[in-house]
């Protein structure tokens, strides 16, 4: 008897019209047809054998064709006796030892920095991702490097407005004299002021694209993560929030820049404190499969969850938001992409967001 045992690092998710293959290994996920996932859930309590002898002629044809395409693309492999009862399945828990992972500030001075570093310690927070709508100079950022030179920070990523002072010779000096920036977002530019290659210690981008503070939350195939690590957080927790602060421009602090409950100011108040305040990790476990429409979702564990902008339709028990990603056009029941602003159902969401930007803004 013949037994196809599925590798261990294979993740099948199961969606309302179709199911998602992810390899936890090669970091990759391909879409299959919804009647796979009954075939693969077959495969693990029979042998290959009795399964087939179970089907017509034409179903049995099919069931070898799928099976081939499970080889072929290494999901599993074939032995003569159940192989799975003899290795214990992937653990898909997920343990972070750190109390906070990610911080994200709007940036308003480099004092804010300057005033959040000792608890970023204490936090042992890893990541900083600043957004700035003012153009740095190379000193900028320089300084922003330094002022965690001996933090257990280990990568700070930057999105500044491009200028006519960033070219080849600028992007050396940081090259040079940074440690920590591995992630750099030049944007609103025009053109490439040159040719970039892989010769400079962090990632380098320049986009055309004006990019906002509000264009967080776009759910989009090109966002999506197939990696071990953001694959079993979404798993357990909320794949955007969890274990994630935020500071708006004014100094709010918040689970995230654009949320409106803020827990203090760090004028006032540490991160420590604010972190402790009840509510504040209210979103951390909420995970995909909690949330409506997401729930149903194939691609709900590579996916990146927003609650800074939802349907706002949904509220679970507890009183969180549970409904969908505004930004998010994917439809799980049809499998088809959609221009998220351009549903008709969405209108109203957008209207209400439209109005607390404009209220924000003063306007």
């Amino acid at each position: 008897m013949r037994y196809f045992n599925l590798f261990s690092n294979i993740l099948v998710t199961k969606g309302a019209g179709r199911i998602l293959i992810s390899d936890l290994q090669r970091n990759v996920s391909e879409l299959y047809p919804l009647e796979l996932y009954d075939i693969i859930e077959e495969l693990k309590k029979h042998c290959i054998e009795n399964i087939i002898d179970g089907y017509d002629e034409e179903s049995q044809v099919m069931i070898n064709e799928y099976l081939n395409i499970l080889l072929q693309n290494e999901y599993g492999f074939i032995t003569e006796d159940n192989w799975d009862k003899n290795f214990p399945a992937l653990s898909y828990d997920y343990d972070e030892p750190s109390i906070l992972t990610e911080i994200f500030i709007e940036f308003s001075e480099i004092a804010a920095l300057k005033k959040i570093k000792q608890s970023a310690e204490h936090l042992r927070i890893k990541h900083l991702v600043l957004y700035s709508t003012e153009k740095f100079t190379a000193e900028d950022f320089i300084e922003i490097d330094q002022i965690f030179a001996t933090s257990v920070l280990s990568g700070i990523e930057i999105f500044s407005p491009f200028h006519e002072g960033v070219n080849k010779l600028f992007v050396g000096t940081l090259h040079k004299n940074t440690e920590r920036i591995y992630n750099i977002i030049f944007y609103s530019c025009g053109k490439k002021p040159f040719k970039t290659k892989d010769e400079f210690r962090f990632n380098l981008y320049f986009t055309e694209e004006e990019v906002k503070i509000s264009s967080c939350g776009k759910v989009d195939l090109k966002y999506f993560n197939t990696n071990i690590s953001k694959v079993t957080e979404a798993i357990n927790h909320n794949s955007c929030l969890h274990k994630k602060i935020g500071i708006d421009i004014n100094g709010n602090i918040k689970n995230c820049p654009l949320m409106v409950e803020n827990f203090g100011n760090i004028n006032d108040i540490s991160l420590e404190d604010a972190v402790i305040k009840p509510g504040f990790r209210k979103y951390w476990n909420l995970t995909k499969d909690k949330i409506e429409i997401c729930k149903d979702c194939e691609f709900r564990y590579i996916c990146t969850d927003c609650r800074a902008y939802t349907e706002r339709n949904h509220t679970n028990s507890e009183g969180l938001d549970t409904s969908k990603p505004l930004k998010c056009g994917y439809d799980p029941y049809t499998g088809k992409w959609e221009t998220w602003s351009k549903n008709p159902l969405k209108q109203e969401a957008i209207r209400f967001y439209e109005q607390q930007i404009n209220l924000n803004a003063g306007l």
